[in-house]
């Protein structure tokens, strides 16, 4: 669906798909343990967040240059221009990198590389989201953010991503406090697998003016009224959603009742060369599995250029919604 969206919910290491994970491998000499593309993309089957996880590092390796992290955003950025997405607010693990021998700069200079030009080549201005993974310590975190110094005019927040259960928002205070001394945007996976009351935390503790996935505040409707009051973000992954297990089937997702309640949800595509899909398909699927009509599709597109952090550039932001409202479904 080409309905104009902002994608607020896009792990860059994830949009690695087989053919250029393939590509790269040959490039690096690293060798895969998979015979072909297509018995690479039969591993793209998970039980749960980290059946997931584990195959989303593994392929990682094949990640090395400036050039192969330039190349990975331009794919993404070709891809997401055919899908709709006119700007696009990008998460990277550069923990997961740095821990393999490629530094900070590797991988901020080369990711932009493509996203300097990405408005003239793909038409789409982007914005950088640096992630912590929250199973490593939050030592580790704390000298991620000291590393960056370097390039934060090229990193407009933090984010905390990666297995959720067992590490709790709380465990990251510090690290937000550091952040928000230096002027980044927060934002937190929360209430995926973890429960309610991590989602509670990540905006009371860290501070955050969004909240990832988001999906089990349903589980507490005085949550769920906090969030409406408050008009905080939800970044939701619907194909990711049913791929991970976190709702069975989408018919099932709760986004129409989510909508229903007030709550400002977006629809985004979280790893979509894992999960069966971009921004747009996203979109499709929602559409198709809950019935949801024009203006509901049309109040998500909205939501996500509400919810960006184009606060600098306000006449960007009612250009960008002057083109939602104007858009015609076919």
């Amino acid at each position: 669906m080409s309905l104009p969206k902002a994608e607020l919910h896009l792990h860059i290491e994830g949009t690695l798909e087989p053919e250029l994970a393939f590509e790269l491998a040959a490039r690096n000499g690293v060798e895969l343990p998979y015979a072909d593309t297509e018995a690479l993309r039969k591993a793209y089957q998970f039980d749960d967040l980290q059946s997931f996880l584990n195959l989303y590092y593994e392929l990682m390796a094949v990640l090395r240059t400036e050039r192969d992290f330039e190349d990975l955003a331009n794919a993404y950025l070709a891809r997401a221009a055919t899908q709709g997405v006119r700007h696009a607010e990008i998460f990277f693990d550069p923990q997961a990198h740095i821990a393999r021998g490629v530094d900070m700069g590797t991988v901020v200079e080369g990711l932009w590389r493509a996203l300097g030009d990405s408005e003239a080549r793909h038409g789409i201005s982007t914005q950088l989201i640096l992630c912590f993974l929250r199973d490593e310590s939050a030592e580790s975190a704390l000298r991620t953010l000291e590393a960056a110094k370097p390039y934060l005019d090229r990193i407009v927040g933090v984010g905390l991503d990666s297995a959720e259960v067992g590490h709790p928002p709380v465990k990251f205070r510090e690290v937000y406090e550091a952040a928000a001394a230096l002027g980044l945007r927060r934002v937190a996976h929360a209430g995926e697998e973890g429960p309610p009351e991590y989602i509670t935390e990540a905006l009371d503790v860290l501070g955050v003016e969004r909240i990832d996935h988001g999906l089990r505040c349903m589980e507490s409707p005085e949550l769920v009224a906090r969030l409406v009051r408050d008009r905080i973000p939800l970044t939701l992954c619907p194909l990711s959603n049913v791929r991970l297990r976190t709702v069975d089937v989408l018919g099932d997702h709760p986004l129409p009742a989510m909508l229903d309640a007030g709550l400002l949800c977006t629809v985004n595509s979280d790893d979509p060369a894992y999960f069966g899909g971009y921004a747009g398909d996203n979109f499709d699927a929602v559409r198709s599995a809950l019935g949801l009509g024009e203006e509901q599709l049309r109040e998500l597109a909205r939501n996500s250029f509400v919810a960006s952090f184009l606060d600098h550039d306000e006449e960007r932001r009612t250009r960008y919604l002057s083109e939602v409202e104007a858009y015609e479904f076919g």
